[in-house]
């Protein structure tokens, strides 16, 4: 039995310029945290021939060709994997399409037990670069390198996407002092919305192909926003990354209007009014998780608990991908 675990995550400043799109002409920067609520895949050699599959619904067929769960396919075909003979389930603590990161975490978790499957030792970065060559190259998905990077990774990791494909990982240099305050202060809410982000990052990534000037001029003042951050976190002044979280959110909000809805900005004000310094909605947009800084947390807490909306807990996570189980 081989079980292995992938962390969700939030991101902390310059969201959106992990594209391809964007970074091939403009290099991208984002601030990434892994957070303490997991993907979890188990592996091991079944009885029968053939492969089961559980996730959201259960398959059981008898070659790769046939399975339809397209990470599932692309990951046991990329790694080579010859055992006609495998069961493989994957579960999350949180459900998919709701901003965290959940395919990235998914398909890094996969490819560690199907390696660890074959004895084989892969290091963060191939691990990533491996689960982005699947999701955007061979499965054509509209989305950016955060999510498989952060995952491989964990901590607080400040990514550098440059135009000839490579990726810089260097770890955000915060204080522990900050880095409690921080992990104390922000808090996450689920708006009870679910979404596929696949068709707000198309928008984006075809507006960014176009040269769309509204767009590449969002994207630019996003990644400086990014790079703000990072000082503002590596100084200690965590007001200021609040005051900065809610200036990223008002930007964010003109790239689409898919982004948001009356309910999330409602919500936003309110929390804006009981003690918020700043927030934003985690992920593409859509639908998901409002993630808000502030130093109010109980006033907070009870205003949004009112309106119905159910408080997520977390702290970071520094593991990234990992097995917690293998052979």
């Amino acid at each position: 039995m081989i079980i292995t675990r992938s962390p969700l995550r939030i991101t902390l400043g310059g969201g959106g310029t992990d594209l391809p799109s964007y970074y091939k002409e403009h290099t991208g920067f984002l601030i990434s945290a892994a957070i303490n609520q997991y993907v979890f895949v188990t592996l091991h050699r079944a009885f029968e021939n053939g492969y089961a599959l559980r996730y959201s619904k259960t398959e059981r067929v008898e070659s790769i060709d046939k399975i339809e769960h397209p990470l599932m396919r692309e990951a046991i075909r990329y790694t080579g994997v010859k055992d006609p003979n495998l069961d493989i389930s994957s579960f999350a603590d949180i459900p998919g399409g709701t901003g965290l990161g959940s395919s990235g975490s998914f398909t890094t978790a996969l490819l560690k037990a199907l390696y660890a499957h074959q004895g084989k030792f892969v290091s963060p970065a191939q691990l990533a670069e491996d689960a982005c060559h699947i999701e955007m190259d061979i499965l054509k998905e509209p989305v950016g390198k955060q999510d498989q990077y952060i995952a491989a990774y964990g901590g607080l990791t400040c990514f550098e996407f440059l135009p000839d494909g490579k990726v810089n990982a260097t770890p955000l240099n915060i204080s522990r002092q900050s880095l409690y305050s921080l992990e104390d202060n922000l808090v996450m809410f689920f708006t009870g919305y679910s979404r596929k982000a696949s068709a707000v990052l198309k928008d984006q990534d075809d507006r960014t192909k176009q040269k769309d000037s509204d767009m590449l001029h969002n994207l630019h003042f996003v990644k400086e926003l990014g790079m703000r951050s990072q000082r503002a976190l590596e100084s200690g002044d965590l007001l200021e990354f609040g005051k900065m979280m809610h200036e990223h959110w008002e930007h964010k909000k003109r790239r689409s209007q898919g982004i948001s809805n009356p309910d999330i900005d409602r919500w936003y004000d309110l929390a804006r009014d009981n003690g918020a310094i700043g927030g934003k909605l985690i992920g593409a947009g859509g639908g998901g998780f409002l993630l808000f800084y502030t130093e109010n947390k109980m006033h907070l807490r009870k205003t949004l608990s009112d309106e119905g909306l159910r408080e997520v807990r977390f702290r970071f996570d520094f593991d990234g991908t990992r097995s917690v189980i293998s052979p």
